[in-house]
């Protein structure tokens, strides 16, 4: 199982960034992922998760509007679209998968993930 996020990279405050998360070694469906980041200095926080069926999502306060996750099935990948980015949201994001079931409340703690990605860099910046 390999998971290989995509997309970061140095953008302007106020500017859109899509990441990218391919998936092999098993379908999307019936899989959890999450997206998490780790900032400077900080915990990894879970930003945003799809559960199994992909419908149901959930994410952190800090991004709720700005964030979305979605996937491609037949592609094998989860995207993390990210608008309206401020200096905070610079941090190392990373992809990370269960074949377990989880509920809503589960799927953003890391704890909950068996697979990960290496990251990839967001800077915001002017």
């Amino acid at each position: 199982v390999q998971l290989q996020a995509s997309g970061g990279g140095l953008v302007q405050p106020g500017s859109s960034l899509r990441l990218s998360c391919a998936v092999s070694g098993f379908t999307l469906d019936g899989t959890v992922i999450g997206w998490f980041r780790q900032a400077p200095g900080k915990e990894r926080e879970g930003v945003a998760c799809s559960r199994q069926n992909g419908r149901s999502t959930s994410y952190d306060s800090s991004v709720k509007g700005r964030f979305t996750i979605s996937r491609d099935n037949a592609k094998n990948t989860v995207s993390l679209h990210m608008s309206y980015l401020s200096p905070e949201d610079t941090a190392v994001y990373y992809c990370a998968a269960t074949r377990r079931g989880l509920i809503l409340s589960e799927c953003r703690r890391d704890r909950s993930y068996d697979y990960w990605g290496k990251g990839t860099l967001v800077t915001v910046s002017s």
